[in-house]
């Protein structure tokens, strides 16, 4: 955000870049970008694989959810999940056209491909997640289970990067924007820049934990005032600052202590 300068200047080329930055590093204001070790690259790969593929299975069955509706059957029928065994052949006895029900069954068979490989993925991180204290510490959180604890760890990489836990919060992007003037002192939205992947995972989790103690009376606290998504994105905002804590004392746990020396 400090090099923006260099994208919104009237001349713009190599060789403009190039001094604007030269003047940025000599006057010491060029900021620094922490780049991940490649573990946690690997890691985060992985799990922003895993991500796409099930976004892309919601896609389809949205899909199928819209061919339903033009032919009035969306809710017709004891079986509300088209997924399952009995789902399958509710679906299978629908009046539907031919086009539509070759539409139905393409993406039907998409979706049996993408889930032998989502659950090829869940099985290989289960397996990682054992092996990593973090995670076990993460899932004692409401709404926080053992993938959503892992993407935490991964995005946030080394907690100590981090001196404090409104640091995190804002380079997740859930942090607002503040405009003040003398006494006028004015919050806005969320400012989202930052890290998307961990800011939509917590607010994944915020749905969850708001129906869970104690984060359930804080909710309903402020819904009234704020708004129920408000109160979500600071339901997410207070999960976030407690997994903050955690990582950091498992962190300082796991540190190894001088040696005490006697006189």
């Amino acid at each position: 955000m400090q090099c923006k300068a260099i994208a919104s200047a009237r001349l713009k080329n190599d060789k403009v870049d190039a001094a604007t930055l030269a003047h940025l590093l000599r006057t010491d204001l060029l900021p620094e970008a922490w780049i991940a070790p490649a573990a946690i690259r690997e890691q985060r790969a992985v799990l922003r694989h895993r991500a796409q593929l099930v976004r892309l299975r919601t896609l389809l069955r949205n899909r199928i959810h819209a061919v339903l509706a033009d032919y009035g059957c969306e809710r017709m029928g004891s079986a509300r999940n088209c997924w399952s065994g009995t789902g399958r052949a509710w679906l299978a006895q629908l009046p539907l056209a031919d086009t539509a029900r070759g539409a139905v069954a393409d993406r039907l068979e998409v979706i049996d491909a993408l889930q032998v490989v989502i659950d090829r993925l869940d099985a290989a991180l289960a397996q990682a997640a054992k092996a990593d204290p973090r995670v076990k510490a993460l899932t004692a959180l409401p709404g926080i289970g053992p993938l959503t604890a892992m993407v935490i760890v991964a995005e946030i990489g080394d907690i100590r990067r981090f001196p404090s836990a409104r640091k995190l919060a804002s380079w997740a992007g859930l942090t607002p924007t503040l405009r003040g003037s003398d006494r006028t002192v004015r919050y806005g939205h969320i400012s989202k820049q930052g890290d998307p992947w961990l800011r939509r995972i917590m607010n994944q989790a915020a749905q969850t934990a708001k129906r869970i103690p104690p984060y359930a009376a804080c909710f309903e606290q402020i819904a009234h005032r704020r708004g129920r998504k408000i109160t979500t994105v600071a339901v997410a905002r207070k999960l976030l600052t407690h997994a903050y804590y955690m990582l950091r004392d498992l962190d300082a746990a796991q540190q190894p202590k001088e040696p005490c020396t006697t006189a």
